[in-house]
């Protein structure tokens, strides 16, 4: 889309040009709405220039229970995202402080956590706490990737033993909840870290409102599952608009220097 091309804030109804959103990091200039973000968006505003070097890029799903068609919503996914999975992890520095950063991607197959996703984010992990150098993970995922079978749902248990493992080794592990965060990958390592970041308005929860609200069959509350309401209920440490976050995170980096969590 061209800068001069306008863009109808989804919350707010305020029309604004494309370089206004853009110049916002992909906010809006009004009301503040902040709409999904790719990863290499994200790492544009938040590494030191230069400074990203991506790590396990050659990993790529196959088909472990053969199902069929899933070779084709891969390739679909892999052009639609320009990714070859649903997530991104490589060495950075913020401020010239280093750090491990993976980004989650809800274009690809909606972020879901497949075997690659988690070995990935076992492996960022895990690379962590070998070189004592802090985690940070983006997570935005509807949850594990069925098409997997089991092999899906094991991910959770792995990347939550790669996230005891760095708490282990005492090095600081923090996340940032994207809209959405959903399913399997709340469920696992995103509610792990040692501070739990969000950005305003995502949602955040395990089963999405309306599968609450047929089981329960209750009205659920306003805002049920924002980053605001699980703020409330303890869920979330702080939230963190879009250009606060890496002066944040290197202060946080700042603050657990020697410290072991």
């Amino acid at each position: 889309m061209a800068d001069n091309e306008i863009k109808t804030c989804s919350k707010c109804g305020i029309p604004y040009n494309e370089k206004e959103v853009n110049d916002a990091l992909n906010t809006c200039p009004g009301c503040g709405y902040h709409y999904r973000m790719e990863p290499m968006d994200r790492i544009a505003y938040l590494a030191d220039k230069g400074s990203f070097t991506e790590f396990s890029g050659n990993l790529h799903s196959l088909n472990p229970i053969e199902l069929a068609g899933y070779e084709e919503k891969l390739s679909v996914a892999e052009a639609k995202a320009q990714m070859k999975d649903a997530v991104i992890t490589g060495t950075c520095t913020i401020e010239g402080k280093p750090l491990i950063l993976g980004v989650m991607s809800f274009n690809f197959m909606g972020g879901s956590m497949g075997s690659v996703v988690g070995e990935k984010v076992t492996r960022a992990l895990l690379k962590g706490a070998e070189e004592r150098k802090p985690v940070l993970l983006y997570t935005t995922s509807g949850g594990a990737r069925m098409q997997e079978g089991i092999f899906s749902l094991l991910q959770m248990a792995k990347t939550s033993s790669a996230a005891a493992e760095l708490a282990k080794a005492g090095v600081p592990y923090f996340v940032m909840l994207c809209d959405p965060t959903t399913g399997g990958v709340t469920a696992s390592f995103a509610m792990l870290a040692d501070i739990i970041m969000a950005e305003p308005g995502a949602l955040i929860g395990f089963a999405g409102p309306r599968v609450i609200e047929g089981t329960i069959r209750q009205i659920l509350p306003e805002g049920f599952q924002r980053a605001e309401f699980q703020q409330d209920k303890g869920f979330v440490d702080a939230i963190v608009p879009r250009n606060e976050q890496r002066k944040i995170i290197s202060t946080l980096i700042d603050l657990h220097k020697g410290i072991n969590i």
